[in-house]
């Protein structure tokens, strides 16, 4: 658990570039690096993260804890993935700190965000290579990143993967194996979960005491929101109301983006700026609402998921699900990675030999991040 803690802190102390990137940076370190699960773990995990509301990247991180050391360990992940971006947007919240003002700054998130471009390309290739395997698999994941970048919206995220698992239970017969069918382990773990879920959307409003108040327009937000940090904005507009200036959102918005780890800490942000409430408790409490409902029904979901993926009868859609996965990473790399990082012919010059060092050298991302860092402080002197 101990483990867990310190290496998903270490990651939220520099996962800038959104939530594809940390799947990059899981990816490369939990997968890759660390052995920690294997490929098909990790894309079955991340094709069940975009059936479900909240988060997908820190869903799963929280299954990458869960994984390693159980019930503790996802807590253990969440907690040290998301503690730096919540201490940072609260400190900023209570202090007014205005982050964009600061240059150096400015250049530390110029750089880790091409840094990212190099972390995805590498997920991108690791996973490729072990799910692109024919004609077939290979035409499941282009028009899945083809699809995505058309489409928006919730059935755009979704689609590819219905339809490639729908298409892979059809068409694609995979040598039925001797091995044992697993049955979901525990449906009284999905029900409790999934009860406990439905509770928590009807029990805080029941009362008007301000921190259950609080809960309850953060808890709504990360029910309903699919499609990351961005897409909470808009909802959490009409929740709060009056409880906040008018540009408390907008303000914990820029600041989100400011700062590593996840986009939905913009409720430790708005949380700390609630009125009625202390800082730090109104930031706490908003900050565990909003993640708390994607964290119950990833964990009432797992078991009928890991049942659905082991059994042989869907061994041709969990071919065409990995496909599809790569397809939507792919999709992700280009918009928004890739455009939000490069600007010119020495950017992409710079990817290159990212990757290239990165894969051949195997460095730490650290070491990455300051060749990146030093060269964006050179096209700015240049």
């Amino acid at each position: 658990m101990v483990e867990v803690l310190f290496r998903f802190f270490v990651l939220g102390c520099m996962s800038f570039g959104g939530p594809v990137a940390h799947i990059g940076y899981f990816q490369r370190e939990f997968v890759d690096k660390r052995k920690w699960l294997d490929e098909e773990k990790f894309s079955s995990a991340l094709s069940l993260c975009q059936f479900l509301p909240g988060p997908a990247s820190s869903q799963l991180g929280m299954f990458i804890g869960y994984h390693r050391a159980g019930y503790l360990g996802a807590i253990a992940a969440f907690v040290g993935f998301t503690f730096p971006s919540f201490a940072l947007l609260t400190a900023a919240a209570i202090y007014s700190a205005h982050l964009g003002d600061a240059n150096w700054l400015t250049l530390l998130i110029a750089a880790a965000k091409l840094l990212a471009v190099v972390v995805v390309a590498d997920a991108i290739y690791t996973m490729a290579r072990k799910f692109i395997s024919d004609v077939v698999t290979a035409a499941v994941c282009i028009l899945s990143a083809v699809w995505i970048l058309w489409q928006t919206g919730l059935v755009a995220q979704l689609m590819p993967i219905l339809v490639a698992g729908l298409l892979g239970w059809l068409f694609i017969r995979k040598p039925k194996s001797d091995a044992v069918v697993q049955k979901p382990t525990s449906l009284t773990q999905t029900l409790v979960l999934f009860g406990l879920f439905a509770a928590l959307l009807v029990l805080p409003a029941m009362f008007s005491a301000p921190i259950a108040n609080l809960f309850n327009h953060f808890y709504q937000a990360g029910s309903f929101v699919f499609g990351g940090g961005h897409v909470v904005l808009p909802l959490l507009q009409p929740l709060i109301g009056d409880d906040v200036s008018g540009n408390v959102l907008v303000e914990g918005y820029a600041a989100a983006q400011l700062v590593p780890g996840p986009m939905f800490t913009i409720a430790s942000f708005v949380g700390a700026s609630m009125d009625g409430v202390h800082p730090v408790v109104g930031s706490l409490v908003a900050t565990i609402a909003i993640f708390l409902p994607g964290a119950l029904l990833l964990f009432a979901a797992l078991p009928v998921w890991q049942a659905v993926m082991n059994h042989h009868k869907f061994s041709g859609s969990v071919v065409l699900i990995n496909a599809a996965v790569v397809g939507l990473l792919v999709a992700a790399f280009y918009q928004p990675v890739w455009i939000s990082a490069v600007h010119s012919v020495s950017d992409i010059l710079a990817v290159v030999v990212g990757f290239a060092i990165l894969r051949k050298y195997n460095l730490s991302v650290f070491w990455l991040l300051a060749g990146m860092l030093m060269y964006v402080i050179g096209k700015t002197i240049v």
